[in-house]
């Protein structure tokens, strides 16, 4: 690969990623532009202008942008759609914030003329080809640049002898190993590494940042409302919110009831087992509520179908394919399928729990005078289930008379 002449580098400010803007301008000689999002990890932000520009940035090739709304709206509610869990359990909060990020990358080595990308993913997670995959797909021709795949700064006190050597602001906690490493936004926290590493032995309390613990949550229940309109939350309470908004009031209340935590040994894309703890409270809220609303308002084929989908859609998230035709794909299935997913659902939050109390929706499917065990008054004739259960079992009789047939 040919050396490159301008870089936008995915920056957060942190020691690693400053590390990596010097390094560019030292290795490569080239020009680098900083892209910081906010997508709600909670941090300030500015704090990362201030460093780029003390390490030689120009400021008009600092962007520093509050992508929360378009986070929650064009990614995690269309994911939320499909109820989507890697593994059964995991709600994808790392995932589906690095085809955002990368696509913003893009967007801007396109203003700006850069031919180049870099992120401060490292060569063992999944990141990497998250980043990578969908840079690729955005703009075939791009140069994307992984130091730490390419740089012989293999250990912590390398980075900080490179960081001294540089003038490079070094936080006093930072001249240790920290004891795990944290990724946040909007939808989570995962937290990985160090302390964790062992799975055998339960994770630190400290390890938790968005949740009281479960037994230390209120000793009362809160019952709230969550309003949909075709698959995506609308409201809490009748108060109408936009997505970044809903999802960060979703939060508190997660957050207050110790809703959302996980404790997950998950298999990596590239191949490895790790072990990560994760907190998604609002997320929690809301795939409990989704699910509720579905209950009455989707056809039961529709419904299972989607299911089966489901985990595939969630390892294509996972695994860093969100801008493949496949992907674009099941997610028109699984839009089409949330057309009258439209209602209010209680849920009731309690210790640790997220659970649907009650559901109601002019679109529901839900009809009492057919399912009620009092009169019905001929909403339904028992006497069809006869032949229905009959021809249903015929094949299965059929088995049966083969197999004792043969058996004698």
């Amino acid at each position: 690969m040919s050396a490159p002449k301008k870089v936008v580098l995915a920056y957060s400010g942190g020691l690693d990623t400053s590390i990596i803007l010097k390094w560019l301008q030292t290795e490569y000689g080239c020009e680098v532009v900083t892209f910081t999002a906010d997508l709600g990890q909670g941090e300030e932000l500015e704090p990362a202008r201030q460093k780029a520009e003390l390490l030689g940035i120009k400021p008009e090739n600092i962007y520093i942008e509050d992508i929360r709304e378009e986070f929650v709206r064009d990614f995690v509610f269309p994911m939320f759609r499909a109820n989507a869990q890697y593994e059964g359990l995991y709600l994808l909060g790392t995932s589906i914030a690095r085809p955002l990020i990368s696509k913003r990358l893009i967007e801007i080595a396109k203003e700006t003329g850069a031919d180049a990308v870099a992120h401060g993913a490292t060569g063992k997670g999944n990141d990497q080809v998250r980043f990578e995959l969908a840079a690729y797909a955005l703009n075939p021709d791009i140069k994307v640049i992984a130091p730490w795949r390419e740089w012989d700064l293999s250990s912590r006190t390398k980075l900080l002898e490179f960081a001294e050597a540089h003038q490079i602001p070094i936080a006093k906690d930072k001249r240790g190993e920290a004891p795990f490493s944290v990724d946040a936004n909007l939808l989570h926290t995962s937290s990985e590494g160090k302390v964790l590493e062992d799975p055998a032995v339960q994770a630190p309390d400290y390890v938790y940042q968005r949740t009281v613990h479960p037994e230390d949550a209120p000793n009362e229940p809160e019952y709230i409302e969550i309003g949909f309109e075709k698959g995506d939350p609308v409201s809490i309470n009748g108060e109408a919110m936009s997505p970044a908004t809903l999802l960060t009031k979703l939060n508190e209340y997660g957050g207050k009831h110790g809703i959302g935590r996980l404790d997950l040994v998950e298999g990596r894309f590239v191949g490895m087992k790790s072990r990560g703890i994760y907190e998604t409270p609002g997320g929690t809220i809301l795939l409990e509520a989704h699910r509720g609303i579905e209950s009455i308002t989707m056809d039961r084929g529709a419904m299972h179908l989607k299911d089966q989908l489901m985990p595939q859609y969630a390892e294509l998230i996972y695994n860093g394919f969100w801008y493949s035709p496949e992907r674009e794909m099941l997610q028109a299935a699984i839009d089409k399928s949330q057309e009258h997913v439209t209602g209010t659902v209680r849920v009731k939050l309690y210790k640790g729990l997220a659970s649907t109390v009650g559901r109601w929706s002019d679109h529901s499917l839900y009809s009492e005078a057919h399912v009620t065990f009092e009169e019905d008054a001929g909403a339904y004739d028992q006497k069809d289930a006869a032949g229905f259960i009959q021809l249903n079992a015929l094949r299965l009789k059929l088995l049966a008379a083969r197999d004792k047939r043969l058996s004698k």
